[in-house]
C-alpha cells in the first residue's frame, strides 16, 4: 500500500499550523491556542487577551490617546503644555498626545514645562547638544582636553602638544586652560653676551635673570608724603565732624527747650544736662524709625555680600537659577539671552537690576523663596545689622 499520500498530506498540515503560530503579530495566544488580536492606534486594551480574544475601545477625543498598535496597551492621558513659554504645536488626538514646543533654548521637562538649556562652564565640555525634549549634558575635560569657554554648544578641545619654537612652555594643560607658552624673546630671559665665560662663571649663551635697579629708595619719600597727607585728612576730618555734631546737638537742645516751654514741661528739664539726655534720646528715636520704615536696597549692600550672593546663583550644580531669577525680576528672554553671552551673566544681571528705584531686598527675597533659593536668602539675612529682610 502506497503511504506517501498520507504523509504528505499530515505534512502539509504541520508545516501550514507552524506558519500560522509564525506570523502572529502579537506574539500571544488565546487559552485555546489562538492568536491575540492587536488594538490599533486610536485604540486601548479593555480585557486583555487570555480567555478570550483582545478586546479594544476608542479612546476619548482630545482626552485620552494611543499611538502604537497593542494587545496590552490602554489609552493613555493626553498631555498638557504649562507655563508661559511652552507652547502647543499640535493639539492631542485619539493617535496622538499633545505636542507641546519651547522656544530656542529651551527644552520641555517630562512635566511639559520649558527651561532653559544648561550652560557649560569653564572647564567642560558639551558631550549632547540642548533638544526640544532633553537638557544639555555636560562633562568636566578629560586629560589632554580644555574648554575656556562658558557655552551650550562647544565641546572640550583637545590640547597643544608642544609650544612653538620661539616660545618656551611655563604651563601644563589643565580642563581650563590650553598649556601656556611664553615668547622666548622677554627681557627676564635674554642671553649674555660675552667671551668665554659670563661674570659668574657661566658659560657662554646661558640664561640667567638680568637683576633689576632696585628704586625703592626713591619711592620710599613719596610713599612717606602720601601717609602724612592721609593722617592730616583724617585728623581735618574728625575735628570737622566733632564740630558739626556738637553744633547739631546745641540746635536740637534749643528747639526741644522752646518745644517744651510752650507745652508747660520746661520745668521738668530746666538744666542743661537734662535738656542734652532728652534730646539725645529723641535723636536716636527718629534713626530708629527712618531705619525701619526707609526700604533696604541691594546696591547698597557691602560688596563681599553681593558676591557671596552671585556665588551662589552661579552654582551650575543647582541650575540655571539665575535666568529663572531674571524671569521673576520682570526681565524679557531677549535681554535674560543678552546677558546669557557675556562672562558672567549673574553679576550683569544684578548690577543691572540695582540701579532701578524697586530693587529693594524684599522684591529680591520673594523672587528667591519663589524658585525655592532658601539658601541665598538665609545669605541676605546674615547682614551686619541683624534685622531680616523679609
Amino acid at each position: 500500500m502506497d503511504m506517501r499520500g498520507p504523509i504528505l498530506t499530515i505534512s502539509l498540515l504541520l508545516i501550514s499550523k507552524i506558519a500560522a503560530e509564525d506570523v502572529c503579530e502579537s506574539g500571544l495566544f488565546t487559552n485555546s491556542g489562538k492568536c491575540c488580536s492587536l488594538c490599533p492606534p486610536g485604540f486601548g486594551v479593555t480585557v486583555p487577551c487570555g480567555v478570550s480574544d483582545t478586546k479594544c475601545e476608542p479612546c476619548t477625543e482630545n482626552s485620552t490617546f494611543s499611538d502604537v498598535r497593542s494587545a496590552t496597551a490602554k489609552c493613555q492621558p493626553c498631555s498638557t503644555c504649562h507655563g508661559p513659554s511652552a507652547t502647543i504645536e499640535s493639539t492631542c488626538t485619539r493617535e496622538q498626545d499633545t505636542v507641546c514646543r519651547c522656544p530656542e533654548g529651551h527644552y520641555l521637562d517630562s512635566y511639559g514645562i520649558c527651561f532653559p538649556c544648561q550652560v557649560c562652564s569653564r572647564g567642560h565640555g558639551v558631550v549632547a547638544l540642548c533638544t526640544q525634549t532633553k537638557n544639555t549634558v555636560c562633562q568636566l575635560c578629560p586629560s589632554g582636553f580644555y574648554s575656556e569657554v562658558k557655552s551650550s554648544e562647544s565641546p572640550c578641545l583637545p590640547c597643544r602638544t608642544e609650544c612653538k619654537e620661539t616660545e618656551v612652555k611655563i604651563g601644563d594643560c589643565v580642563p581650563l586652560h590650553d598649556i601656556l607658552c611664553m615668547d622666548k624673546d622677554v627681557p627676564l630671559l635674554k642671553r649674555t653676551e660675552g667671551d668665554s665665560r659670563g661674570e659668574n662663571g657661566t658659560s657662554p649663551g646661558s640664561h640667567h635673570f638680568i637683576p633689576q635697579e632696585d628704586n625703592s629708595k626713591n619711592i620710599i619719600p613719596v610713599y612717606c608724603s602720601i601717609l602724612a597727607a592721609v593722617v592730616v585728612g583724617l585728623i581735618g576730618y574728625v575735628a570737622f565732624k566733632c564740630y558739626t555734631t556738637c553744633k547739631q546737638k546745641k540746635q536740637l537742645a534749643k528747639a526741644r527747650a522752646g518745644e517744651l516751654a510752650t507745652s508747660g514741661e520746661g520745668e521738668k528739664l530746666h538744666s542743661d544736662s537734662g535738656v542734652f539726655l532728652d534730646t539725645h534720646s529723641l535723636q536716636e528715636q527718629n534713626q530708629l524709625s527712618k531705619a525701619k520704615t526707609e526700604p533696604k536696597l541691594y546696591i547698597n549692600l557691602p560688596p563681599h555680600k553681593q558676591s557671596e550672593v552671585e556665588r551662589l546663583l552661579a552654582d551650575t550644580s543647582l541650575g540655571k537659577d539665575w535666568q529663572r531669577l531674571a524671569s521673576l525680576l520682570g526681565y524679557e528672554e531677549e535681554t535674560i539671552d543678552t546677558f546669557g553671552r557675556g562672562v558672567d551673566p549673574v553679576h550683569t544681571l544684578l548690577t543691572d537690576w540695582s540701579s532701578k528705584e524697586s530693587s529693594t531686598l524684599e522684591v529680591l527675597c520673594a523672587a528667591l523663596v519663589n524658585m525655592e533659593r532658601a539658601d541665598v536668602v538665609e545669605n541676605l539675612n546674615s547682614t551686619n545689622d541683624g534685622s531680616s529682610v523679609v
